[in-house]
């Protein structure tokens, strides 16, 4: 079963390019740290299979969607499952990476224990997620958006160790951030009722993914250079702050 790509699933196209080079920068920085035997959950479009999986003995992937663009990668496996819990034996990985997707699980509690059952001992939890003080609006597809504390406190839960680190940008990246937030201010100036905060999430998932779309594309005609020419480069994990786009916590068991 494949899903239809919506602006919530980062892709190459140019339009998303602010977040896809945000997302690379978190699939690097894990592929630092990583070894032995690894599982990612949440493949996505598979662009982080190419990075994570030479930097380890036996790789990992599994979605609930079964995207046709992941490559193949001779040391990588990749199963279709819906998490948690987790369909592996316990202590069967060194670690786990999740990248953008805790966010979108009803049982974040079981999902968290469910990791640290699957990991070793002295096994790591790499996990990104979007950090609330820094969203522009509210985002249907998301259960919900955590603060640092938030996280923290549930992944305590079940790991001894939390190191505390986020993704942040450069003046060219808050100059791209400042006319997003622009953008959205222009749309969201209609809800007179905030309704963004007051019906179901489901109601408004396909409208906000019909009006993200179009305002990052609106993005990349008005200020083409700007957008196409963001990198990795121009984002950098540094220690958690309110000003982190993404909140990026190792967690050791």
């Amino acid at each position: 079963m494949v899903k239809v790509t919506t602006a919530e699933r980062v892709s190459r196209e140019a339009s998303d390019n602010y977040v896809f080079q945000r997302s690379l920068l978190a699939y690097h920085h894990a592929a630092e740290i990583i070894s032995g035997d690894v599982l990612e959950i949440g493949t996505g479009t598979g662009y982080g299979v190419e990075i994570l999986a030479p930097r380890c003995d036996r790789f990992t992937t599994v979605d609930k969607f079964l995207a046709p663009s992941v490559p193949e990668v001779e040391n990588c496996e990749r199963l279709q499952m819906s998490v948690p819990p987790i369909g592996f034996a316990s202590g069967s990985f060194d670690y786990v990476v999740c990248f953008q997707v805790i966010e979108h699980i009803k049982d974040d509690t079981e999902f968290v224990r469910e990791v640290a059952r699957v990991l070793r001992p002295g096994g790591k939890f790499i996990v990104s997620t979007p950090n609330a003080p820094m969203s522009l609006t509210r985002n249907p597809w998301h259960i919900r958006e955590y603060c640092a504390d938030e996280l923290h406190n549930l992944l305590s839960i079940a790991f001894s160790t939390i190191e505390r680190k986020g993704v942040v940008g450069n003046s060219k990246i808050m100059e791209y951030y400042e006319k997003n937030r622009e953008g959205v201010r222009r749309i969201t100036r209609f809800d007179i009722l905030d309704l963004q905060h007051r019906l179901p999430r489901w109601m408004l998932q396909i409208p906000y993914d019909i009006l993200n779309r179009i305002n990052r594309r609106r993005l990349l005609r008005q200020n083409n250079d700007l957008t196409t020419s963001i990198t990795m480069a121009d984002y950098s994990v540094v220690d958690e702050t309110e000003q982190s786009f993404d909140l990026l916590f190792i967690a050791e068991k």
